[in-house]
């Protein structure tokens, strides 16, 4: 049933009449070696924020999602939370029942989403739509689980990527060069089942004259990226082969953007730390961690979970208000194995 749902979607999708030029895969990992950070000068700081529209996932947790939602809230900007269809009614009551004393925060309707398959990239791109025709008023779109922090001041994020217009922010990498061990998820067929992906799978060709990516499921795009992948016709080529991959939300949009005629610049970086202390070697692990955070300018701690960790609760604390440091991005793309790097 969610296939057919799926095809019926991508059946009523319009068509953008104008395509931006192509920034070939080379340029947009050499470009700009130093991303802007937070200007010291006034000309910079006296710039107009951008606007940003967040969309959270949610399955669970529905207090973290409270805790997260207060860091990130203000008035002039735009928030749509997906309840996942499986959570129970107690959790998405209790979403509901929260949020209806936010008037710019909206509900998705919930879809049932597949661990590997391709609903949440339709969920996301859902998302771009629903989030389009509400408002012109956002320039930015961030994704979001109901489990991330934040780990600046909405003033600082929005700031940042004032400093930094035009430029989408994801994590990629060649999938053939980098991950060849992840091949199998583009090169055999795989269809989503109402909770699980099929044990029924068999070869076929990748798509033709295209160069597979690979990287992490989170993002900041423009809005005339999200225009651009939920109207432009080939994206929906995209959508039908991806539609029966293994784990497409690691690739889907890093594949489109870089092999599609789409001349936003991309960012190698999602802007996420990731904390997932090994079982042993924990105290090496936080130390390190400590010290990325507070070299790194991320913006987000992804899916913390039940993290009680007073040192990185004081650093997450005492750095939340403070300009973002510079990070070279050359530089960084040789430190990716470092904790909290994607």
């Amino acid at each position: 049933m969610i296939i057919i749902i799926l095809f019926v979607h991508y059946a009523q999708r319009r068509i953008v009449c104008t395509v931006r030029m192509i920034k070939n895969a080379v340029n947009m990992q050499t470009h700009s070696a130093t991303p802007l950070t937070l200007s010291h000068t006034i000309e910079e700081q006296s710039l107009p924020q951008v606007r940003i529209a967040y969309f959270i996932m949610v399955h669970q947790r529905p207090e973290a999602l409270k805790t997260l939602l207060e860091k990130i809230y203000t008035r002039d900007q735009f928030y749509l939370i997906h309840i996942d269809r499986k959570a129970s009614s107690e959790i998405t009551e209790a979403i509901q029942n929260y949020v209806i004393q936010y008037p710019n925060v909206y509900i998705l309707e919930s879809m049932n989403i597949v661990s590997g398959g391709f609903s949440m990239i339709q969920a996301e791109l859902n998302a771009m739509e629903f989030l389009l025709n509400a408002s012109k008023q956002w320039d930015y779109l961030i994704n979001l689980s109901g489990e991330d922090i934040p780990l600046r001041s909405q003033h600082i994020i929005r700031q940042f990527l004032t400093v930094n217009a035009g430029r989408n922010y994801i994590f990629y990498y060649d999938q053939k060069f980098y991950r060849p061990d992840t091949l199998q998820r583009i090169q055999n067929h795989f269809t989503e089942l109402t909770h699980r992906i099929s044990s029924l799978i068999y070869k076929r060709d990748f798509m033709r004259d295209v160069t597979p990516y690979i990287g992490g499921k989170w993002f900041i795009f423009t809005r005339d990226t999200c225009s651009f992948l939920t109207s432009n016709e080939k994206v929906m080529d995209f959508e039908d082969y991806y539609l029966h991959t293994l784990l497409p939300a690691e690739s889907f949009f890093q594949t489109v953007l870089i092999n599609t005629d789409f001349n936003d610049i991309i960012v190698n970086d999602d802007k996420r730390a990731s904390f997932s202390p090994p079982l042993i070697g924990k105290d090496n692990y936080y130390s390190k961690f400590l010290k990325f955070l507070a070299e790194s300018n991320s913006l987000f701690i992804n899916k913390v979970g039940d993290l009680t960790d007073e040192r990185i609760i004081e650093c997450v604390a005492g750095s939340y208000n403070l300009p973002l440091p510079e990070v070279n991005e050359i530089e960084r793309e040789l430190k990716r194995d470092q904790p909290g790097s994607n």
